[in-house]
């Protein structure tokens, strides 16, 4: 897997995260409290996603993913749904 591939896949929890908190999300079953889980878990992910810094070609226990710590590619979108995720869930 490539960064760009790992931050595309990522972009559905940005997605979703923006969709919550503007509340254009398509989850009218869901209640408050299932709401925050929902924006939490992919906060979590993001920020896991965001921490990969190891070499894909030596590490054994995630080999083949990429170095997304180091790379050069924008991450703002990311960070940013990561700020909104926690404000959301510090409202709500």
């Amino acid at each position: 897997m490539t960064v760009t591939e790992v931050l595309t896949a990522a972009t559905d929890s940005v997605n979703l995260i923006n969709a919550i908190n503007s509340g254009t999300h398509l989850y009218t079953e869901k209640n408050q409290a299932e709401l925050n889980v929902m924006v939490q878990r992919n906060v979590d992910h993001l920020t896991t996603i965001l921490s990969y810094n190891h070499n894909p070609d030596d590490d054994t226990t995630m080999k083949g993913v990429p170095n997304i710590v180091d790379s050069s590619v924008d991450k703002s979108s990311y960070t940013a749904a990561i700020t909104t995720g926690n404000a959301y869930i510090a409202a709500n």
